[in-house]
């Protein structure tokens, strides 16, 4: 299965289960784990628990085993690590005070900046 296949399958099983404010960030280049995050908001626990359990539906029935799962028990904030693709979904008050569309999206700051950065100031790289 490709990227582009592989997110299309994520938006629709987060699609078919109501979950809101989807947005895909291409993070190829700022981060050495993945290269997309899906970030969505669910209205609820129930809701969030819900949707992140879509999508791992939805790989497993497309026969990817997703290589992680978190947060499915408080249900605030649930990740699903299918490799190329990482999923977020979030309700709106965790994903309001994390705001990982500003961590990660097109304005952040690179790996490769940082170190460029710090080369030529001298500084160390911080993580």
């Amino acid at each position: 299965m490709t990227t582009e296949q592989l997110l299309q399958l994520v938006e629709t099983a987060l699609e078919d289960n109501k979950a809101r404010d989807l947005v895909c960030l291409d993070v190829r280049g700022k981060s050495s784990v993945t290269d997309f995050m899906v970030i969505a908001s669910g209205s609820s626990n129930r809701h969030v628990k819900a949707s992140a359990d879509s999508v791992v539906q939805a790989a497993k029935q497309a026969g990817l085993q997703p290589l992680g799962v978190e947060g499915m028990d408080s249900a605030e904030w649930a990740l699903v690590d299918l490799g190329d693709v990482v999923v977020h979904v979030m309700q709106v008050h965790a994903r309001d005070f994390y705001d990982l569309e500003r961590l990660w999206g097109p304005d952040a700051v690179s790996e490769s900046d940082t170190e460029q950065d710090a080369a030529r100031t001298g500084e160390p790289r911080r993580n």
